[in-house]
């Protein structure tokens, strides 16, 4: 990254007696600091240079979703070829990967910087999606599936870091809009998996070698290919520069402000803020937080007395319950059937007389096409009067559930479609609410603990997911019953929320 240059601003103004907070230390100095840099960035506004970082954000979202499916697409033609006992093991070894990611890059970026992870993150997955195509066993593509895993598990916590940090507090809800990526990248995955998948694989295990089945193994090539193209555009053709809160964090406040100053350049705007600014919360010298210290802010959102604030009073115990229940609930439901879908698929359709693999691959490319209005869809009934977030939230998944639970009364291939496609299309919307429902229940001095809660309980049951599989046959409705079972008690959950956040800011 080129050094960014230094507008003219107005002169370094003399601060007398800066408002520390009561609490002393290094941890009160850097909190006063972060909230001039927010003021800094409120008064730069929305610009050139957050628009640029909003588009290639997307690409870490899309990421997010895009290679889960990458598996559950490639898991039906993999079992073919190598047999493996327990096929399962394949989602199992991803959302470890997943699990391992999250935790190291939402440390890291705090460590050694946003910049690295930002870019690391898809580098390492284009890496290994792209090698995973030569596996020439089922462990193989296990150790490799968990590997790109823990570059997408980095994507969201890294990604949000940035973006939010760049980003003017009055344009969050642009977090929101992002999700848009997550359900174009699964149509894309199905668009591209469709003729791969569907004309160059085997479509059953019965004489299936490695030349009559190379479909998957180009499909991760091009998966790779799509990533390093992200990686690429990221790397070269934008310029990410380090968070002015990870400057100020580690004592480098001029360049800190310099970063500032160049995005308000890049805004066509100028920015007021002055090393002094900074320097003077400081009390005369220069804080240098130590990696120690980073890790101690980091894991402050999750201390006891956070999360005791969050059971404080019966009404916020009961709400802070029942959230994290819905989302392990969810946690749980939604990748015991999504992450098997095509292998379902196929089963069923052999039943039918039509599981062809063109067809499996078909059929999901429509389930995911319906994704995308799902999500349009979400946005729009959070706001109705009398409905709200909890009505959304409650009714899209208990109906989630319920179409899953239908759908096994499917007889045909195309009524076992047209039930996949109303529950993709209830379930992006499910998610869509949750996602902006969730951080509204919690008071802001305790949001961080409250994610971390729900957060942790969705990835912790996520893994559960295939290890029940493994003990369920995924060749009969069993994982649908369960799933769809999930989803309607979750949704009964959310009716017992004391909170409806429309309407109302947040706390």
């Amino acid at each position: 990254m080129s050094e960014p240059t230094k507008p003219r601003g107005r002169a370094p103004m003399a601060i007398e007696s800066p408002a520390v907070p009561q609490d002393e230390g290094p941890d009160a100095n850097y909190k006063a600091k972060a909230e001039v840099l927010n003021h800094a960035i409120q008064t730069i506004g929305m610009g050139r240079y957050q628009w640029q970082l909003f588009v290639v954000i997307g690409f870490g979202w899309a990421s997010d979703n895009l290679w889960p499916i990458v598996t559950s697409l490639i898991l039906p033609a993999v079992s073919n070829e190598f047999h493996p006992s327990k096929a399962p093991l394949l989602t199992l070894a991803q959302n470890i990967g997943l699990l391992v990611g999250a935790v190291f890059w939402g440390f890291g970026c705090d460590i050694f910087g946003r910049r690295w992870a930002f870019n690391l993150t898809i580098g390492i997955t284009a890496v290994f999606g792209m090698v995973a195509a030569g596996s020439p066993n089922f462990a193989a593509i296990c150790t490799f599936a968990a590997l790109w895993s823990v570059g997408v598990g980095g994507n969201l916590p890294v990604d949000s870091a940035i973006f939010l940090e760049f980003l003017p507090g009055s344009h969050q809800y642009l977090l929101t809009i992002l999700s848009i990526d997550w359900a174009l990248a699964q149509v894309v995955a199905n668009l591209i998996g469709w003729p791969l998948l569907g004309y160059r694989t085997c479509g059953s295990a019965e004489g299936c070698t490695k030349a009559d089945n190379m479909g998957w193994r180009w499909f991760m090539i091009v998966m790779g290919g799509i990533a390093i193209i992200m990686f690429i555009g990221r790397f070269v053709f934008f310029t990410i520069f380090e968070s002015p809160k990870y400057l100020m964090g580690k004592g480098r406040n001029e360049q800190a402000v310099d970063v500032v100053h160049e995005v308000a350049r890049r805004n066509g705007k100028t920015s007021d803020l002055t090393k002094a600014e900074l320097d003077a919360f400081d009390q005369g010298e220069i804080q240098h937080v130590s990696a120690a210290n980073i890790i101690r802010q980091r894991l402050e959102a999750v201390r006891f007395d956070h999360v005791r604030a969050l059971f404080d009073t019966p009404k916020r115990a009961w709400a802070t319950t029942l959230i994290i229940l819905v989302w392990a609930f969810i946690g749980l439901g939604f990748p015991l059937y999504n992450a098997f879908l095509p292998y379902i698929q196929q089963s069923r359709g052999a039943e039918f007389g039509d599981g062809s693999t063109y067809i499996t691959y078909r059929n999901s490319l429509i389930i995911a096409a319906m994704g995308i209005p799902g999500c349009l869809l979400g946005g729009v009934l959070v706001e109705l009067p009398g409905f709200g977030r909890k009505g959304a939230l409650s009714s899209s998944t208990a109906i989630t559930g319920a179409f899953l639970l239908a759908s096994t009364t499917a007889t045909t291939s195309n009524a076992l479609l047209g039930w996949n496609c109303a529950f993709n299309f209830m379930s992006s919307l499910m998610y869509a609410v949750l996602y902006a429902y969730t951080p509204e229940i919690f008071l802001t001095k305790d949001r961080g603990t409250g994610n971390a809660l729900t957060a942790s309980a969705n990835r912790i049951f996520g893994i559960m997911a295939p290890i029940i599989a493994m003990f369920a046959d995924l060749t009969t409705s069993a994982p649908v019953y369960v799933s769809g079972a999930l989803f309607i008690a979750a949704g009964m959950l959310v009716l017992l929320m004391p909170y409806e956040s429309r309407g109302k800011a947040s706390l």
